[in-house]
């Protein structure tokens, strides 16, 4: 009898392998799509990545997107590299900064934290993890017309997202609505101690409204004109969830492209 070849295991059984996410990405990151791929930080013997326009273009809007600083949240990882697989000539057309796992052993481990047991999403306030000061000694001096964080919710029960009230008009509703048809808007009334509406939370941040500062924060105090959070319910099924994550992305770029500046 014929052997026919081993088919290629679904994505949900390879979502937590971090040298196959990584692959991908450095396929990506050539010269059609100007993007370059380097090493910034090793810790627990990972390498941590980022990926960034390799010739900025003058006048472009500037946009800086993360995943998988929980590595239980692989739709968000997923997510990510699925955009940047279906939109290779937008990312030439963008002056991109991208980090598209913040946590390897987290995602290796399907843990919420990294090897110390540390939530890195809480370390921005002295950035006292290796990684998270690497991560922001990157970030130094830079600012961005947009940052997109994608994340993703244990206790969700559809799409929702967080908007830290700043540039006018807001997006957060628009950006809603563009994944609302793929997985529903979370109908808590409650969400993380916040009052969402719709599914937006939006708040103005202050340095005392949290004293350990997640990533969103850092990034709205010094280095984004807009920064949202991305939440997607972690107990639907991934693919959906990375359909999900992807159309958001879509519509944020497709606002960012068409706002003056």
């Amino acid at each position: 009898m014929a052997h026919t070849a081993t088919p290629a295991l679904p994505l949900i059984h390879r979502s937590h392998d971090y040298a196959w996410l990584m692959r991908r990405w450095k396929r990506i990151a050539k010269p059609k799509s100007n993007l370059t791929m380097r090493q910034y930080h090793e810790e627990s013997g990972f390498a941590f990545f980022v990926i960034q326009s390799k010739h900025p273009r003058a006048g472009a809007p500037s946009l800086y997107l993360s995943a998988g600083i929980h590595g239980d949240e692989v739709g968000a990882t997923e997510g990510l590299l699925g955009w940047a697989e279906q939109n290779i000539d937008t990312l030439a057309e963008l002056n991109l900064t991208i980090f598209p796992c913040l946590n390897p052993w987290g995602l290796i481990n399907n843990q919420r934290t990294n090897a110390s047991g540390i939530d890195l999403n809480r370390t921005y306030h002295d950035t006292g993890a290796p990684s998270t000061h690497a991560h922001m000694r990157e970030l130094s001096g830079r600012v961005f017309d947009l940052a997109l964080n994608l994340h993703e919710d244990y206790d969700g029960r559809g799409l929702y997202i967080y908007e830290i009230k700043n540039k006018r008009p807001y997006w957060g509703e628009t950006l809603l609505e563009s994944a609302s048809h793929i997985i529903g808007v979370d109908d808590r009334r409650i969400i993380d101690i916040s009052r969402p509406k719709n599914g937006i939370i939006r708040r103005k941040v202050s340095a005392d409204l949290m004293a350990e500062f997640p990533e969103a924060f850092v990034l709205y105090f010094h280095h984004a004109r807009r920064t949202f959070t991305i939440e997607t319910p972690s107990e639907h099924a991934l693919p959906v969830r990375v359909e999900a994550q992807i159309a958001v992305v879509e519509q944020a770029v497709a606002l960012l492209r068409q706002e003056p500046r």
